[in-house]
């Protein structure tokens, strides 16, 4: 192990150490926010020490082994000795690599609850019918994790599916698995409506945002306007015979948010105001990182055909993941929300990834 990563650990150690001395002060045990930020950093640190005790124990009984075999006079006790020790320093170097991904700083959001935000982009009907085969998709997924899905707004498509759909999903890790999926989801397939039988190619955008609380994100009364108006379904039809739906703008960024969904109006703000502050949130999130784009569009893309992170191609029966070249000839259980060896592969894909932007 290289100086750096030991220094690095022996501090996760003090650090460690320091945390158990906080939780046991008096007047952090009577602080209940320094109490509970004192028990999060020991929870943090514990896994990482322990598993830096685990590769100093392999270390030992490694070194012990070598000693053993070589003062070992009998052949054969000093071979199994020799294999004791061999496989002790290939636990050891396994070890050190899974110490290393531990110390990746992580994505802060991994274990919040998650807003997606699925839209139709190009191919017109289709591509709403699209939108809403990724929703069933990700709601299929969200059962196969026990996780909540809560519709929070949306906007049916004329012919079907979606021309919108907003909804939140809530369960832990969610969004370290759910983040993933954000970007221009392509489709080619013969479309229902279609008499010749020709393939068309559609695309749905995918936003995925982590939901913040109202202390991550503070909203000035006075930066909103909110108007109220009477839902109405597809084609223009009343739903509601009062004014509850609810369209809010943020006047200072220009985003707006409208939902009517639920009968209340009340619960309509509710809901828009939680999709609003995850889109605010994601906005300063990008302006941190110079990397990324200044506002939402870089995760949905543009919505042209050329631009997609995922292909599925229903003649061919395949999904193809275009960031790692992954491809499954597994379509309609993709569908049905077996995505877990995407996701898997992605998630290896960006360990590595921040494994070497770490140094």
């Amino acid at each position: 192990m290289d100086a750096t990563l030991l220094a690095r650990l022996q501090e996760v150690r003090r650090a460690l150490g320091q945390s158990l001395e906080a939780l046991a002060d008096p007047e952090v045990l009577a602080d209940r926010a320094r109490y509970a930020e004192a028990a999060r950093r020991h929870s943090e640190l514990k896994p990482v020490s322990d598993a830096f005790e685990a590769f100093l124990a392999a270390e030992r009984d490694a070194a012990e082994a070598w000693e053993l075999a070589a003062a070992e006079v009998d052949p054969e006790m000093a071979g199994e000795l020799e294999s004791m020790a061999r496989g002790r320093e290939s636990d050891a170097a396994a070890m050190e690599q899974s110490l290393r991904l531990m110390l990746v700083p992580r994505d802060p959001n991994d274990q919040k609850d998650v807003i997606m935000e699925v839209r139709a982009a190009a191919g017109g009907d289709e591509a709403a019918i699209w939108a809403g085969d990724l929703l069933r998709m990700y709601q299929r997924y969200a059962e196969r994790h026990h996780w909540a899905v809560e519709p929070l707004a949306s906007s049916p498509g004329d012919s079907g599916g979606f021309k919108e759909v907003v909804y939140a999903v809530k369960g832990r890790g969610a969004y370290s698995r759910l983040k993933f999926e954000a970007g221009p989801h392509r489709v080619q397939r013969v479309p229902r409506t279609e008499a010749q039988g020709r393939i068309h190619t559609s695309i749905a955008t995918v936003a995925v945002l982590p939901e913040v609380e109202e202390v991550e994100v503070h909203i000035a009364e006075g930066d909103l306007q909110i108007d109220v108006f009477r839902s109405t379904g597809p084609g223009g039809q009343s739903v509601n015979t009062t004014d509850s739906a609810v369209r809010i703008t943020h006047r200072p960024t220009g985003l707006v948010v409208t939902c009517q969904d639920e009968k209340s109006q009340l619960q309509n703000k509710a809901k828009a105001l939680r999709v609003l502050r995850a889109r605010l949130h994601q906005i300063e999130a990008d302006r941190r990182h110079a990397e990324q784009a200044a506002d939402r569009r870089s995760q949905v893309g543009t919505g042209e055909r050329a631009e997609k992170i995922r292909t599925y191609n229903y003649r061919e029966n395949r999904v193809t993941d275009h960031r790692i070249g992954l491809t499954i000839k597994r379509l309609p259980e993709i569908l049905e929300g077996d995505l877990d060896d995407f996701v898997d592969a992605l998630t290896l894909d960006d360990e590595a990834r921040r494994l070497a932007e770490s140094g």
